[in-house]
């Protein structure tokens, strides 16, 4: 499942009168980057009455579908992750393949069978028990018809022939051996339900949804709010709480100052500035984990569809790829880090965050380029680009002029926007910058009518996926952008090679070197600069709620995860019965009183822009 993008900042405004403003260069705080929760005094009393076992989490994020085949956006993924469990699921420790619908499973013949023992007793919410038959169903879907695989149909590329020797047996023929656990990462629908759907692919799944993960999508109000409910059939044990609802608002300042008034039980993707001005308030938790997500500034390469016919308007200069990496070379990623993230991260090198060490490019690696502005110069003048009176750049009588795409509700965009535009200026690129609602960004990027954007994308624990949308059938198969699943519009015939290599390679360390391989490959190219790996900053109601679990459980997250345990195990403050059941306490507990529910009305308008879901529940 794609993680998104998605893929994935909070459209920030600061919550105290100094962090109101977009922060500039000289203002921007150059915190240290703590760890850890930062417990506050629970005695702030709340702000109204509501459902003491509703979780309200505060969001942005934009829904495309809640249909598990083809949706591609966070906050729907997220949500299908609590409705929907996988053969395989994603452990809490560290992300590696553990039990889900699966019992166990073995692997023989080199790799290239794969069998799976169900569980016993399963059952889908409405009781009908969950067999094999719902696994060959769901994989089958994707395979048959392209419109199902859309958000997953990559991970069963290997995948020949499915068979069901029985109602708790799943066995999986696969073209070429491989590695990675073709159980992980698809939501199993139940059949019963999905075979009566006359065109699945456009199904909404927004109603009377039959699921077997802890919560159940309840209802849907588009950019109003978002309802689960406990799944009392799920086979890890009912949630404590009864509902999770997801409320929209126009920005993040309104969601933090819902946070501080009591009508939001949790916010997530703060800001460092909102983060600390949290710190301290009676009745609030901050906690700083270790995200999955990389943020980037995307590059337009030469958008071009699958076949190689262009599209959109992007610089043609861009497809060089020594402006490309001028650019790098003259993009400080660490003051970026320092000054506007607040520390609160690692400086990235490639698309695979810093979280997962075994797949991310190390830092001290042969090719990583480090800030050089004079290199950076010396790159465009042996291409032929030389400085003008005026000091930007000119090659066959063109400019080297570039636009820039930046969020006008994100605080964080616009202060990297202003390091980034004097930085460009220095070695000879003037970059204009375009300030525009998400919307529009999402509409444009896609159509290729774009120069450069702030993006990102949240990861899985296997690195197959966020490989995969980078090979050349991730390209789109149309001229306005449609059809396609790529992370930055680029393609390499010898990454697709070695995305095969490694997709098939069965030693672990073998493997290993194969993705760091890709990862140089990619960051060469530039098709995009990496910026930083962000904590995952959040604050809730510890008034009102504890027991929140993280992923990885040593330094995780709660909310974003690439499983469904921050929600399974939170219970309401005093609720002895629930403390008493156990679960994986990760410690995150502050005594108090609990309130629940405020119903926002109106209709807010906020839609996230393409490929850059925001970490934002």
């Amino acid at each position: 499942m794609r993680t998104r993008h998605s893929k994935y900042l909070v459209r920030a405004l600061c919550v105290a009168a100094a962090a109101a403003l977009v922060v500039a260069p000289a203002t921007v705080a150059n915190a240290a980057a703590p760890t850890g929760i930062h417990a506050a005094d629970s005695s702030a009393p709340p702000s109204g009455k509501s459902d003491a076992k509703t979780l309200r989490v505060a969001t942005s994020g934009f829904v495309d579908s809640f249909n598990p085949f083809t949706s591609i956006y966070l906050l729907p993924t997220n949500t299908l992750r609590y409705t929907y469990e996988f053969l395989v699921q994603n452990s809490q420790e560290d992300g590696s393949p553990t039990k889900g619908l699966a019992d166990k499973w073995d692997v023989t013949d080199g790799g290239k069978v794969w069998t799976f023992t169900l569980q016993d007793g399963l059952k889908w919410s409405d009781g009908e028990p969950i067999t094999s038959a719902d696994v060959a169903y769901t994989y089958q879907s994707m395979i048959d018809d392209p419109a199902l695989g859309v958000a997953n149909g990559g991970l069963l590329a290997n995948l020949d022939s499915i068979e069901t020797p029985d109602d708790k047996t799943v066995v999986l023929n696969m073209k070429d051996p491989q590695a990675p656990n073709p159980g992980v990462e698809i939501p199993i629908v139940p059949k019963h339900v999905w075979e009566k759907i006359d065109n699945p692919a456009e199904y909404a799944n927004d109603k009377d949804v039959v699921g077997s993960g802890p919560f159940l999508l309840e209802s849907y109000k588009a950019n109003q709010s978002i309802v689960l409910k406990a799944n009392k059939e799920f086979w890890r044990g009912a949630p404590k709480i009864d509902k999770i609802q997801y409320i929209y608002y126009t920005n993040s300042d309104a969601q933090v100052q819902a946070l501080r008034s009591g009508d939001v039980d949790m916010v997530t993707g703060l800001t460092a500035t909102q983060f600390e001005a949290l710190e301290g308030v009676e009745g609030i938790t901050t906690h700083s984990g270790q995200g999955r997500r990389y943020s980037a500034i995307g590059i337009n390469s030469g958008a071009k569809t699958q076949d190689g016919t262009p599209y959109g308007n992007g610089n043609p200069a861009l497809q060089e790829e020594a402006v490309r990496q001028a650019i790098r070379l003259g993009t400080d990623t660490k003051t970026l880090l320092d000054k506007v993230l607040g520390g609160y991260g690692v400086e990235a090198t490639s698309f695979i965050p810093a979280s997962y060490p075994k797949w991310t490019l190390p830092a001290d690696d042969e090719v990583i380029m480090e800030f050089d502005p004079e290199a950076a110069k010396q790159k465009l003048d042996e291409a032929g680009w030389v400085a003008g009176a005026d000091g930007i750049r000119v090659k066959d009588g063109k400019k080297l002029e570039l636009r820039l795409y930046v969020d006008s509700s994100s605080t964080t965009d616009q202060a990297s926007a202003e390091f980034f535009v004097p930085w460009m200026k220095e070695i000879g690129i003037s970059i204009k910058v375009e300030s525009t609602d998400t919307d529009t960004i999402s509409a444009e990027t896609t159509k290729g009518n774009y120069d450069m954007y702030f993006t990102g994308w949240s990861q899985g624990a296997d690195p197959d996926y966020q490989l995969g949308i980078n090979t050349c059938s991730g390209l789109a198969t149309a001229t306005d952008g449609t059809g396609g699943t790529s992370q930055d519009g680029w393609c390499d015939p010898e990454f697709d090679k070695l995305y095969e290599e490694q997709h098939t390679e069965l030693d672990e360390s073998k493997r290993e070197a194969i993705v760091r391989e890709m990862l140089q490959m990619n960051y060469t190219a530039t098709p995009q600069i990496a910026i930083w790996y962000a904590n995952g900053l959040e604050a809730y109601r510890s008034d009102r709620f504890q027991d929140f679990s993280l992923m990885p459980k040593k330094d995780g997250i709660i909310a974003n995860q690439s499983g469904y345990w921050g929600y399974l195990t939170v219970a309401p403050v005093g609720d002895e019965a629930a403390a008493a059941d156990g679960g994986p306490n990760v410690g995150l507990i502050v005594t108090g009183v609990v309130i629940a529910v405020l119903v926002v009305g109106g209709i807010i308008f906020f839609v996230m822009r393409r490929r850059n879901s925001a970490d934002v529940e």
